[in-house]
């Protein structure tokens, strides 16, 4: 008969010690902080390791818990030659700004490690573009989980392509090779960006696994089986992230404050007819030039819909009648005052998006708005810029049906800078149209957006597929504790 240890039975009931990791970047911070929430409130002690500004983007947007703790390591601002308080990708207006943060994360390795050195856990949760961690997680003997910020299905894109290379002198369309639905893409992602994503992934593998901000649902279970079938690696799926905390108050607060006061936004919306309002909104990591915003400010007028549109402050201290001449038509906004609201700056999107109002999203197809937009049910107008978010749109429209594509095909590194094509209002126009017209197409589509937006909320109550999987990696995570205690 085995021997029973009563150490081991005591080991078991012990919280876990997790600490987490996060890239310095919106879309990569808030879905981080609300898994690591989850985690400290099923009793596990959690720390968040971050630079200050950051650290309080967090404290803003994420509920108190005695079990959720925070850890600040300094960011070198000053010595890149940024300005104090600059520690985050959602705060940069060009690319030169962007680099110097992106570059700045390298500094954080060391502190980082000093700590962990000295308070060892059980568990290095950290974003998949810090790849260093897995020698510190080897050195520690602890589990490394890797926090990727895109969908599954967008990963399982990048390995196809890079099992799979398409040759350099080949012109888009491609099919995806060996996909569980046929896939295909118009356009072809820069040679640096497919290179630091395949690398980036190809260092993922050697983690114990990762875990997703998207609920298994929308993936689909094929893709989960495509993955582990192809790389032999696991993966959590364990949001939508905006769904695991429920006020309204804090879904207010995520990111930075809102320019525009939530109650006013809400009374707006409440005053419009359900599915009436189109919101635009394309991240906290592009910026488009002046003269494509005019197409857009255009085709928004010529659709006849009514609209929120979220537009990045701009860089420096101009006059804002003056910035208005460059990028809206004379007297857009007198001629639009009933039918519209512009905010310019951070808005509370979670919030906006849930409205009855709320009919359309036309966006860039980031992760974080893809997923709050699908647990909303609110169908999409997809207009992909840069990183994996064209991947993400022939999920959101060939995959799932639940938007229809502005048809862009300029595949950039980042969300900055001059783009060689500006996509004429006509086409914008048309899209809107599309979803916004109540017509067969864009009714079917609605249903099967409300469909999952119904799955979405179900995945994360007690019982629901990313539930369970929380469940699963915590017993996982105490199996492998107490394994090395056990050695």
């Amino acid at each position: 008969m085995e021997s029973h240890s009563p150490y081991l039975d005591e080991q078991r009931q012990q919280p876990l010690r997790i600490y987490f990791i996060p890239f310095l970047a919106a879309g990569h911070i808030l879905p981080l902080s609300d898994i690591a929430r989850v985690f400290a409130a099923r009793g596990h002690h959690v720390t968040i390791i971050t630079t200050p500004s950051n650290a309080q983007i967090i404290r803003t947007s994420t509920p108190h818990h005695p079990n959720f703790l925070l850890h600040t390591v300094p960011f070198p601002s000053q010595e890149l030659g940024l300005p104090d308080g600059i520690e985050n990708l959602s705060d940069t207006f060009d690319d030169d700004t962007f680099m110097k943060v992106f570059n700045g994360m390298d500094t954080l390795r060391e502190p980082i490690e000093h700590f962990l050195g000295r308070h060892p856990p059980d568990c290095i949760v950290a974003d998949f573009m810090f790849p260093w961690v897995e020698d510190l997680a080897n050195k520690l003997r602890v589990p490394r989980l890797v926090f990727n910020g895109f969908s599954l299905f967008a990963i399982c894109a990048v390995e196809s392509f890079r099992a799979h290379p398409v040759p350099p002198d080949a012109s888009p369309p491609f099919l995806i090779h060996d996909f569980p639905h046929t896939v295909t893409m118009n356009a072809t992602p820069p040679t640096l960006l497919r290179e630091v994503l395949e690398s980036t992934l190809e260092a993922e593998l050697r983690s114990h696994g990762i875990i997703l901000n998207n609920f298994v649902e929308l993936d689909g279970e094929e893709y989960v089986q495509y993955y582990e079938r192809t790389t032999g690696h696991k993966v959590w799926h364990l949001g939508p992230a905006c769904l695991l905390h429920g006020t309204a108050e804090e879904k207010a607060e995520r990111g930075q404050k809102s320019v525009l006061s939530v109650q006013k936004c809400m009374s707006w919306l409440d005053s419009k007819n359900p599915n009436s309002v189109v919101y635009i909104c394309f991240g906290s990591l592009c910026c488009f030039p002046d003269c494509q915003l005019y197409e857009i400010a255009c085709a928004v007028e010529a659709s006849g819909c009514e609209f929120i549109w979220v537009v990045r402050e701009k860089e420096g201290k101009e006059e804002e009648e003056e910035m208005k001449e460059k990028w809206l038509p004379k007297g857009f906004e007198e001629r639009n005052s009933k039918k519209g609201i512009i905010i310019r700056g951070w808005a509370p999107q979670v919030l906006i998006l849930r409205h009855s109002a709320v009919g359309g999203f036309l966006s860039h197809c980031g992760w974080n708005s893809t997923v709050e937009a699908i647990s909303a049910g609110v169908p999409m107008i997809t207009w992909p810029m840069h990183s994996e978010q064209f991947y993400n749109e022939k999920l959101i429209t060939e995959v799932r049906g639940v938007g229809v594509e502005v048809g862009v095909d300029e595949w950039r590194s980042t969300g900055y800078g001059q783009r060689e094509k500006v996509v004429g209002r006509g086409r914008i126009e048309v899209a809107i149209r599309r979803l916004m017209d109540g017509g067969n197409e864009s009714q079917e589509i609605r249903v099967r957006a409300q469909e999952l937006g119904k799955k979405a909320r179900a995945a994360v109550q007690e019982g629901g597929s990313s539930f369970n999987n929380f469940t699963a990696l915590i017993d996982e995570l105490k199996r492998l504790r107490d394994c090395k205690h056990e050695d």
